[in-house]
């Protein structure tokens, strides 16, 4: 696998995960635990994945893959909640 996917499959494994253990569906507007929770097991997740199947956890990548995802996943929950969506 390579670029895009290959980076993005245990990263999408760990979201599926985070939203079942979170049942996200029930609370998709909650930054926490909902949020936090999807957060933390889409990093968490593939990093394990990225590292089992022998790809690189290099510390900044670890860093900006945390960054970036925390932006995606608790950003817009955040904006909706300030703007009276949720």
């Amino acid at each position: 696998m390579g670029g895009f996917v290959g980076t993005a499959w245990p990263f999408l494994v760990g979201l599926a995960l985070g939203w079942g253990l979170t049942r996200a569906w029930r609370a998709p507007f909650g930054v926490v635990p909902v949020g936090v929770g999807v957060w933390a097991a889409t990093v968490g997740v593939g990093m394990v994945l990225r590292a089992v199947s022998g790809q690189g956890t290099a510390f900044a990548f670890v860093v900006v893959a945390t960054l970036f995802t925390g932006a995606v996943l608790l950003g817009w929950r955040v904006v909706a909640r300030r703007l009276g969506i949720s």
